[in-house]
């Protein structure tokens, strides 16, 4: 068995209070183990971002987390709820322990201050007991890990291209060696063959430094190639989890089939693409049952009735794979 390092478990967010609530994140139950990249794809909307920001009590109003528990199982230690943390604690656990790369990243170095006042503002707030000397040569170590050379400390944002920004945030998120890197949507601004360098050096650097990731796109494509599992997130819910091979060649939720479908393959014969029809549910008034029920080419009574239960599809004797779908197969064991 793989040794959880984030026990995410009935994760609920809402946003606002009373009648004009609406609930972005529903249940949501999820597990990082240590070492491995966990992708979480899914349209515009459905609540990716939310559960990330929640996740790190960096929710702003009028964001509000309604329930559920995040379980932080540090490597030497005894594990502990991150909702019962206090300010001191919480800003501890902030950066030290996980860290977040987040969407927009290119645009998140203050435009006003050098890399280095930035990189070392962070050094400084976490390990004050480090030399002026000390602290320097970190934050020189990992720019040169990420690829920047050490002359570039005393660079402004402007003066780096977008690519080597992306690199500079993604030096500032590993900074303090975090058990756990939560990337939200991290090389959307960027183009292909950068994406393809960024990601290169993730996996290296993962591999040297052992830290999980949960990598947040609306790119499924990316993450079959990337991510050693991924989660397909609909609604607020997550509707489909399995290892990302499994995932890509025998999907078992029609949404995650209709993502697959969007975009072309690279190898094997062609095929024509095809969308997704309608839009991503209105939070305000969320269809009855499951969710994606009337975008859903196969749906029937139930789906419209029931909502489905996330759980091992009895079609499927694999403990790592989980579906929330009531077509015939899929149905949850017990």
């Amino acid at each position: 068995m793989k040794e959880p390092v984030l026990e995410i478990k009935d994760f609920c967010v809402d946003y606002g209070l009373g009648d004009q609530g609406v609930q972005a994140v529903r249940d949501v139950t999820l597990t990082l183990h240590r070492g491995e990249v966990l992708g979480l794809a899914g349209e515009s909307g459905s609540g990716k971002s939310t559960l990330a920001y929640g996740v790190t009590r960096l929710l702003p109003p009028p964001g509000v987390i309604s329930g559920g528990s995040v379980v932080y199982h540090p490597p030497n230690g005894d594990s502990y709820d991150v909702m019962a943390l206090n300010d001191a604690e919480l800003r501890a656990f902030r950066w030290a322990e996980t860290s977040i790369v987040f969407q927009g990243a290119m645009n998140s170095l203050n435009p006003v201050h050098k890399v280095s006042t930035q990189m070392l503002d962070v050094i400084r707030a976490h390990e004050p007991g480090l030399t002026p000397q000390a602290r320097t040569a970190r934050a020189q170590e990992m720019l040169k890990l990420v690829g920047i050379s050490a002359d570039r400390m005393d660079a402004y944002p402007h003066q780096l291209s977008g690519g080597m920004r992306q690199r500079v945030m993604i030096g500032m998120a590993l900074v303090l060696e975090p058990q756990i890197v939560i990337m939200d949507e991290p090389t959307t601004a960027l183009d292909v063959v950068m994406q393809r360098q960024i990601l290169a050096q993730l996996v290296e650097l993962r591999e040297r430094l052992g830290f999980s990731v949960l990598f947040i796109t609306h790119d499924l494509s990316l993450l079959v190639e990337f991510s050693d599992r991924i989660a397909i997130m609909y609604g607020g819910r997550i509707v489909e989890e399995a290892r990302s091979a499994d995932l890509y060649k025998d999907s078992l939720h029609p949404y995650s089939e209709g993502l697959l479908k969007s975009f072309p393959a690279l190898r094997g014969p062609r095929r024509e693409l095809a969308g997704i029809p309608g839009s991503p549910p209105d939070l305000r008034g969320m269809p009855s049952g499951c969710s994606f029920h009337p975008r859903c080419p196969h749906a029937f009574d139930r789906c419209s009735a029931e909502i489905p239960v996330l759980g091992v599809p009895s079609a499927r004797n694999d403990p790592d794979r989980s579906v929330a779908c009531w077509l015939p197969g899929r149905v949850p064991v017990g």
